[in-house]
């Protein structure tokens, strides 16, 4: 019990000078309050003891020895809580605990009905901010009542509820027809826009040339000639009629090679008939895949 104690008063005055160096973290923080609430408990008790002054050194001595003991007490509750299969300690471990350090229990009573106590105040109560989460989305989902409180939370909604990621295809003739105008009319824009800025421009007002630019319009030498020249519906016209009387002349090659291959077919299938005539009726040939190749007569295009 001895060593105990000095082991944890050892431990302790070293995590008080490394937090008196300088340290800021949250655990220095609730180390240093804690500490603080124990030294107030401690003078209190000096006070109803009679007590007026005390030296530093002496109310330094007197918390480290409270807080040895309240860890112990802690540490064995939480030893024999977990010895029975539980998860937080109860009344009767606090009782076995007092009662194997040699704590007389009978005691307790009339020391918390002693007429001289002080009563302190509990601290004020701060709210840690909430640091909100990157990818919060929605609730939580609460625990069902067949499991346990102690457990850890449901993750949030996003991990595991289906978001679509691309959107469905626009099949409405209204919707389509619009979309295509909008992309047309922004396709001309930009080429106005990039004409205006790589080519000559012209402004409406003379003091301000960039407001509204104007394509400049550049005399043509032939006036005459665009109306001399055919247009691109009647190039593609004459070029459509073009491709289709070449069309019709490969047809009727086409035709003409297949004709002569029939007949040639023809013929050489008459003159197998005949011999195969002329070999007699004994030598007929039953077989399907043994008789001779008909080529299908192709159908000449109306």
């Amino acid at each position: 019990m001895a060593e105990t104690s000095v082991a944890v008063t050892a431990s302790a005055s070293s995590g008080t000078k490394s937090c008196s160096r300088g340290s800021s973290t949250p655990a220095d923080n609730y180390y240093l309050a804690r500490r603080r609430t124990l030294q107030v408990v401690v003078s209190s008790l000096l006070t109803e003891a009679g007590f007026e002054s005390s030296e530093k050194a002496a109310v330094e001595t007197l918390t480290e020895m409270l807080q040895s003991y309240l860890s112990e007490i802690g540490r064995s509750a939480k030893s024999y809580c977990e010895h029975t299969a539980r998860t937080q300690p109860t009344l009767p471990d606090i009782v076995v605990t007092l009662i194997e350090m040699g704590f007389n229990i009978d005691t307790l009573p009339a020391y918390a009905k002693r007429s001289q106590r002080m009563v302190i105040t509990a601290p004020p109560v701060t709210n840690h901010p909430v640091t909100p989460k990157a990818l919060s989305a929605g609730q939580n989902k609460p625990h069902p009542a067949h499991i346990p409180s102690h457990l850890p939370e449901f993750p949030d909604p996003h991990t595991y509820i289906k978001t679509p990621t691309c959107r469905e295809p626009m099949v409405g003739y209204q919707v389509l027809r619009e979309k295509a105008a909008s992309q047309r009319r922004d396709v001309e824009r930009a080429l106005t826009r990039f004409m205006a800025k790589t080519g000559e421009t012209q402004s409406l007002f003379k003091d301000d040339t960039s407001t509204f630019p104007l394509i400049a319009a550049r005399p043509q030498s032939i006036p005459y000639l665009n109306a001399l020249l055919p247009s691109e519906l009647e190039l593609q016209q004459v070029e459509e009629t073009d491709s289709s009387e070449q069309d019709e002349q490969t047809d009727t090659e086409n035709l003409s090679m297949h004709m002569q291959a029939d007949e040639s077919a023809e013929k050489e299938n008459s003159v197998l008939q005949q011999n195969s005539l002329k070999c007699g009726e004994e030598t007929l040939i039953d077989n399907p895949y043994l008789r001779p190749v008909k080529k299908p007569k192709l159908r000449r295009k109306k």
